[in-house]
């Protein structure tokens, strides 16, 4: 079976605004003396936590054939990532790989570990990762604290266009308008899209949840969308020929997204667009994709 790999960055796992605070405001010196003198004292979980904590639980159904690693990958010197792998033991985390790159980009190391997901809070890493062809995403901070829901269950939301699939037809809409990207949609409804970034990482999902039953499924994802009818019926039949299962399913036309994550109860939100990413990130942990024509 494949094994889903997810590359996180240390200031995605934990909150370390204040650590960042001081190296912005002091030096990196500073920042090192800081981080070594309070090595001993745990991280606060940050914005990506929760999410980590249920990708790894799900290694704990079956021991034998764990589905999910996490590889921690930082920006840190091994002498200030002490403090990390200190944090990681404290808050019981199963994660045992890692790279300290000591402030150099940590993205050639995505594809060394074969991770198929990088969640940074560093943008450059990002959309480097992006470019080579991995799912990646700027994890934003959370307007307040997001209190988790669905306990057992791994819910992850995925907006459409220029994440799940391509941009081409976000592109007609950019340029042409409204009328241009439903016509087009209409005439094309029975080809499927291309696939975007986050296609193989949704598929690897889709494996595990074929090891479970469909109303015992640790894993439920969501597609939510700006999209409305006549330009839904592409996507369903993308997703058909893909023969990917989303469980559920929003076309909103234009709705603002943050209450319907909020009701999924989702524990990540990606998307390609700034204004969707600020209304998800009032309800949900989400990750900025820096991907496609809203972005250049």
């Amino acid at each position: 079976m494949d094994k889903l790999v997810v590359a996180i960055s240390s200031r995605a796992l934990f909150n370390l605004d204040e650590s960042h605070a001081i190296f912005k405001n002091e030096g990196v010196d500073s920042y090192c003396q800081h981080q070594i003198e309070h090595e001993e004292i745990p991280l606060e979980p940050g914005v990506a936590f929760a999410l980590v904590k249920k990708l790894l639980a799900l290694n704990k159904r079956d021991p034998a054939n764990p589905r999910v690693e996490v590889i921690m990958l930082s920006r840190n010197s091994a002498d200030t990532g002490l403090r990390i792998f200190n944090s990681i033991k404290h808050h019981g985390l199963d994660i045992s790989r890692a790279a300290f790159t000591r402030g150099e980009s940590t993205h050639p190391y995505i594809s060394a570990f074969g991770a198929q997901l990088f969640l940074s809070a560093e943008s450059s890493d990002v959309r480097h990762a992006l470019e080579a062809g991995f799912a990646a995403a700027t994890i934003l901070p959370s307007v307040s604290p997001v209190a988790e829901a669905h306990a057992g269950q791994l819910r992850i939301a995925f907006d459409g266009d220029a994440v799940l699939f391509s941009d081409e037809s976000e592109r007609i809409y950019k340029h042409d308008g409204l009328d241009a990207f439903e016509n087009n949609e209409t005439l094309e409804a029975k080809r499927p899209l291309p696939g975007g970034p986050f296609k193989t990482f949704l598929s690897l999902l889709h494996l595990i949840q074929l090891d479970y039953p469909e109303d015992k499924s640790p894993i439920r994802t969501a597609l939510i969308t700006a999209r409305g009818a006549p330009a839904h019926e592409r996507v369903i039949r993308t997703l058909r020929a893909w023969n990917i299962r989303i469980d559920e399913a929003f076309f909103l036309g234009g709705k603002d997204k943050g209450e319907f994550l909020k009701a999924f109860g989702a524990d990540i939100f990606f998307d390609d667009q700034q204004k969707h990413c600020e209304s998800a990130r009032q309800h949900v942990a989400t990750g900025h994709v820096p991907h496609g024509v809203a972005n250049e």
